[in-house]
C-alpha cells in the first residue's frame, strides 16, 4: 500500500479498538506513528512498518 496519509489524516485500521470504533486520526509522525481513536480519545505509538501493516483504508487526506 501506498503511503498516502500526513498528519491530521484520519484512517482506518484493520482491527478495531476494543471500545468498538476503528477509525484513528494521526497525532504525530515519525519513525514511531501515534494515532488517537476517534470514539474513546485513547492514543497509541506504533513503529511505522507495523502502522503500515495494519492501515486498512484512509478516509481523509
Amino acid at each position: 500500500m501506498e503511503n498516502n496519509y500526513k498528519l491530521d489524516s484520519v484512517v482506518i485500521m484493520k482491527k478495531e479498538h476494543p471500545c468498538g470504533a476503528n477509525k484513528w486520526q494521526i497525532v504525530r509522525m515519525g519513525a514511531d506513528i501515534k494515532i488517537k481513536c476517534l470514539n474513546c480519545g485513547r492514543t497509541i505509538m506504533l513503529p511505522r512498518i507495523e502502522f503500515n501493516k495494519k492501515l486498512k483504508k484512509v478516509e481523509t487526506y
